[in-house]
């Protein structure tokens, strides 16, 4: 199946049954009073996050949703028929935006949670409810309003803890498949990685987290170069960046100086994104002799004094249980601390907001 991250719906809520204007007739009751009943409500639309789904691409061949309209009322009270909601199914990490208002409607985050985004129209009224004491015989009635239409762009951010960052063939993919059942393909050249792939790590019997792999990133990959600003909306939920520096790249090049210029390119496509934690790995130090990786290491530390450097090998294991289990860590004190203080809940409130205004940001700018 291909993979879909953004796509533009028009949905239809459905429109309100009109009300009925009937009188009582029978045979022995010739003038009976109002029985006209009220209108059935409009159908709302719904998207529900499903496990199963992990692209857009389904909506791109059903660009408008419709939900079904009320039935009118009918005489003897009857009231119409309820439009049937539209639930449509997107996968979990969608975000919602207005196409017109540019505002952000809300996030589907979790397996069969619904967000309306069009309710359905009101329904109208029969003249049966006009009935007052000083008016027995209303002829009043109202029609049904229309639902709500609205043009909606939706943008898929996968949800994990860790998101890996890298420029390609940095070995992300291999790590992944190391460390967890995922079966991302793998190749020695680059951009093997096409879409991005989630893993699940289990550090221990009771611990587990998610790893996002992205294509790789190269230099202008902020401007769109390479879709980079697609690829790396897709760290915007991350707790945590990986970032992988090969260590004796294919083309000779400098790793510090890749791993400065990646890193420039995050800051470049957001400021909060580049904020984010970030541990520097090093990897396919197999490739590489022990002075070499020293070396390495020294250089990058001057760059980055405050930042602690991990050294891989995922080809042979080097060094990848204890990456693993600094992430476990690293990832259950940030779990503890929002579950248990307030103020780092709202802090990462408020950082999700301005990465979702960051993304929508990017994703105008390419459009133009």
């Amino acid at each position: 199946m291909n993979f879909l991250d953004e796509v533009t719906i028009t949905v239809n809520a459905g429109r309100g049954g009109d009300g009925c204007l009937s009188f009582l007739r029978r045979a022995n009751v010739p003038k009976g009073g109002p029985n006209g009943g009220n209108g059935g409500a409009g159908g709302s639309v719904y998207l529900v996050g499903d496990a199963s789904l992990t692209t857009l691409i389904d909506l791109r061949y059903k660009p408008i949703q419709k939900a079904s309209n009320g039935a009118p009322g009918g005489s003897s009270l009857k009231r119409g028929a309820d439009g049937k909601a539209l639930a449509i199914p997107v996968p979990i990490g969608t975000t919602v935006v207005d196409d017109e208002t540019l505002r952000v409607v809300g996030d589907v985050t979790e397996a069969n949670m619904r967000l309306t985004v069009a309710n359905g129209g009101k329904p109208g009224r029969g003249n049966a409810s006009f009935k007052t004491s000083t008016n027995r015989s209303p002829r009043q009635t109202t029609q049904g309003t229309s639902g709500e239409q609205r043009r909606l762009r939706l943008q898929l951010r996968v949800l994990a803890d860790v998101g890996l960052l890298g420029m390609p063939n940095a070995g992300k993919s291999t790590f992944l498949s190391v460390v967890s059942a995922s079966k991302p393909q793998i190749a020695e050249f680059p951009f093997t990685t096409l879409k991005p792939h989630l893993g699940v790590v289990r550090a221990n019997s009771d611990q587990s987290f998610v790893i996002a792999d992205v294509p790789g990133l190269i230099r202008g990959a902020s401007e769109g170069i390479g879709l980079g600003t697609r690829f790396m909306r897709h760290l915007t939920r991350t707790s945590i960046l990986l970032h992988l520096v090969e260590v004796k790249p294919a083309d000779l090049s400098d790793p510090v100086t890749n791993a400065t210029d990646i890193e420039n390119e995050l800051a470049k496509y957001s400021q909060t994104l580049a904020e984010t934690t970030i541990y520097t790995v090093l990897t396919k130090i197999d490739c590489v002799t022990a002075e070499e990786l020293i070396q390495i290491k020294n250089s990058y530390s001057r760059e980055h004094p405050e930042r602690t450097v991990f050294a891989i090998s995922s080809h042979i294991g080097q060094g990848v249980d204890e990456l693993v289990d600094a992430l476990a860590r690293g990832i259950h004190q940030r779990r503890v601390a929002t579950a248990t203080d307030p103020d780092s809940r709202l802090a990462g409130q408020e950082r999700a907001d301005q990465l979702a205004t960051d993304v929508l940001t990017q994703s105008l700018a390419a459009r133009r």
